[in-house]
């Protein structure tokens, strides 16, 4: 490049360039020829990022030397700002390093400053950048705040605390629920079922985080022990994390022998037909909160079902493990809005009740248990619920079982008629929907789970609903998206809402 152009970027790019050339002349020199390619690529890579931040500082600088002044600087209080002062600079710690941020400040006695250069770069309000706050979130959804901050060290050369991690963490979910509130998910068809599911798990949570009923369970629990608690001892340290999910599913109707399709390892000696596939999920939308209750997640799991569906044109049904306070709530939204919502308790909670039972009936590892709960499945999925707990009870009586040997047959009993009416399997099939939690189960898993329970972790409130809510962005594939939306948010919160109309001025 020659003529006035280069001659500017030689004026105002002077420190850019000594370093550039800098770094040629290491190249070129006897030391770099001497090196093997590692240690070539650690020598680049720290010689790249100072070239980096003092391209960053040397164009800061220029934009300084060029910031014009307005005709008229007026906060949101419609006080004009009549005095300019320059020379006010502020430190940014970036991705590539600390840079220098110098601006004119636009003063008037008792009232604060106001930067206009600020808002048109849209600095934030701590000193650490946009960029490193999405680092941060992207990297502590991952893994510890700890590994967190040796990944940023590892990819910028800057260094953080795990309470500067957190907090980036933290302040990078400020908007998820108002993104949310006015996500336009892809509309389903007509035809597709809208299916809700809503469950807990536990977190195990500092001390002051634990909800007071909690709280006051493991202030007053006494042990047997003083180092390690006895059978059927709980710490009391845990908090429940609500996890929401939607998702649209294509109708796959289905028969019993479907769902439970006898091979020879139950008396068949020739392989089943092929059965059908359970309907799968599209679509799928996740929320989670340890700070918010059932009642609030439940509400949210509806906000997403009713932009996905504002008429109720479509078939919704609610799927869940049989917890009664979670069914009071979907019943309660649900009139609340006026919808119809079949709810439909989990198959395979159903299941694992059968072989409760099964075990009241059979030794342990006695293979004619598998056919037993076969046959009572079926029976179940058939609609009769009630005649299997009936059948189950007069067996356990009719065998003179004790209480302790009949305890999984009564368990089993008690919860198929306490939930009969949502075990209604026969409509389900064969208008093809699905009858299982797995995508709420493996939404439990996947953001709670696998972050949460990090051997060692005991979770504040604040850090725990961050990395849900962050774990949550991830999977529904949206934080790129939000990150955007975030960013606009920050520009409006940060310093649109400081000037009058919102408007920041820009010279005339």
């Amino acid at each position: 490049m020659t003529g006035p152009a280069a001659a500017g970027v030689d004026e105002h790019f002077v420190a850019s360039r000594a370093l550039f050339d800098s770094t040629l002349g290491f190249l070129d020199g006897a030391q770099a020829a001497g090196l093997e390619h590692a240690e070539l690529e650690t020598e680049l890579e720290v010689k790249g990022r100072q070239l980096v931040r003092q391209l960053m500082q040397d164009h800061l600088e220029l934009r300084s030397q060029r910031e014009q002044r307005p005709q008229e600087v007026i906060d949101a209080e419609q006080v004009a700002r009549g005095s300019v002062e320059t020379g006010h600079t502020r430190a940014l710690t970036t991705v590539f390093g600390e840079v220098t941020v110098t601006r004119l400040a636009y003063r008037r006695r008792g009232h604060a400053n106001l930067y206009p250069a600020d808002a048109q770069l849209n600095l934030p309000v701590e000193k650490h950048s946009h960029g490193l706050r999405k680092l941060a979130a992207l990297e502590a959804a991952r893994g510890s705040f700890d590994d967190t901050a040796d990944a940023i060290k590892r990819a910028t050369g800057v260094r953080l605390g795990k309470r500067q991690v957190e907090e980036l963490a933290g302040r990078a979910t400020a908007d998820v629920e108002d993104f949310y509130a006015q996500h336009r998910p892809p509309a389903g068809a007509g035809q597709d079922v809208l299916a809700l599911s809503v469950d807990g798990k536990g977190i195990v949570m500092r001390p002051e985080a634990l909800r007071p009923a909690t709280a006051k369970a493991a202030a007053s629990a006494t042990t047997k022990l003083s180092t390690r608690l006895s059978k059927g001892e709980k710490r009391n340290r845990k908090r429940l994390a609500e996890v929401g999910a939607v998702y649209d599913a294509d109708p796959v109707v289905r028969t019993p022998a479907d769902i439970l399709a006898r091979g020879k390892d139950v008396g068949e000696d020739t392989d089943p037909e092929q059965p059908a596939q359970a309907p799968v999920a599209k679509n799928k939308w996740l929320t989670a909160s340890v700070t918010d209750d059932a009642a609030t997640v439940v509400g949210r799991i509806f906000d997403e079902a009713d932009r996905r569906d504002p008429t109720h044109a479509r078939t919704w049904i609610a799927l869940v493990d049989g917890n009664n306070h979670q069914i009071d709530r979907i019943q309660a939204e649900a009139t609340q809005r006026g919808v119809d919502v079949t709810i439909l308790c989990d198959f395979i909670h159903v299941l694992e009740y059968l072989w409760k039972a099964a075990w009241s009936f059979h030794d342990e590892g006695d293979p004619t248990a598998e056919a037993w709960v076969h046959d009572k499945a079926t029976a179940v999925l058939a609609g009769k619920a009630t005649r299997v707990a009936a059948g189950i009870r007069r067996t356990a009586t009719r065998r003179g079982l004790d209480p302790p040997k009949r305890a999984g047959a009564d368990a089993c009993a008690t919860y198929l008629i306490n939930k009969e009416r949502y075990l209604d399997y026969p409509t389900a099939l064969h208008n093809g929907w699905p009858i299982a939690t797995g995508v709420i189960e493996g939404a439990c898993r996947h953001i709670v789970k696998d972050r949460m329970d990090i051997t060692g972790a005991r979770w504040g409130l604040p850090g725990a609903e961050a990395i849900l809510k962050l774990r949550a962005l991830r999977s529904n594939g949206d934080f790129d998206t939000y990150w955007r939306y975030h960013l606009e948010q920050e520009r409006r919160r940060v310093h649109e809402t400081r000037y009058l109309n919102g408007v920041i001025p820009h010279a005339a």
